[in-house]
C-alpha cells in the first residue's frame, strides 16, 4: 500500500511541474518572436525580390519604399511611407504578405 501511495505521489509531482514548465515557454516564446523581428538585416532596395516589389505596388499603390530588410527564412520587411504615414510590413519571397 505505501508504494502505491507513493508512486501516486511521484506521478501528481510530475504532472505539475510539468504544467509548470509549459507556464514558462509562453514568454519565452514571445521573446523568440521579438528576436526574430530583430533579425532582419538591411539590404539595398533593387535586391528586393520583383514579386515582393510589384505585391507592394499592387497593394499600395502610393507607397513609397524607404527600406528594405531580409531574414534568415527569406522574409522582407520594408519600410514604406504612404503620405505622412510610415510603417512597416513584412512579405516573403513570393510576394505574399506576412503578419508580424
Amino acid at each position: 500500500m505505501k508504494k502505491l501511495i507513493l508512486s501516486v505521489a511521484i506521478v501528481l509531482g510530475g504532472l505539475t511541474t510539468m504544467s509548470a514548465q509549459e507556464e514558462q515557454a509562453a514568454p519565452a516564446e514571445q521573446a523568440a518572436v521579438a528576436q526574430d523581428v530583430a533579425a532582419f538585416t538591411e539590404i539595398k532596395l533593387e535586391e528586393v525580390p520583383a514579386a515582393v516589389t510589384e505585391a507592394l505596388k499592387k497593394a499600395y499603390p502610393d507607397a513609397v519604399l524607404n527600406k528594405a530588410a531580409v531574414n534568415a527564412k527569406k522574409e522582407y520587411q520594408l519600410v514604406v511611407k504612404v503620405g505622412d504615414k510610415e510603417g512597416a510590413l513584412y512579405a516573403d519571397e513570393t510576394g505574399k504578405w506576412i503578419q508580424k
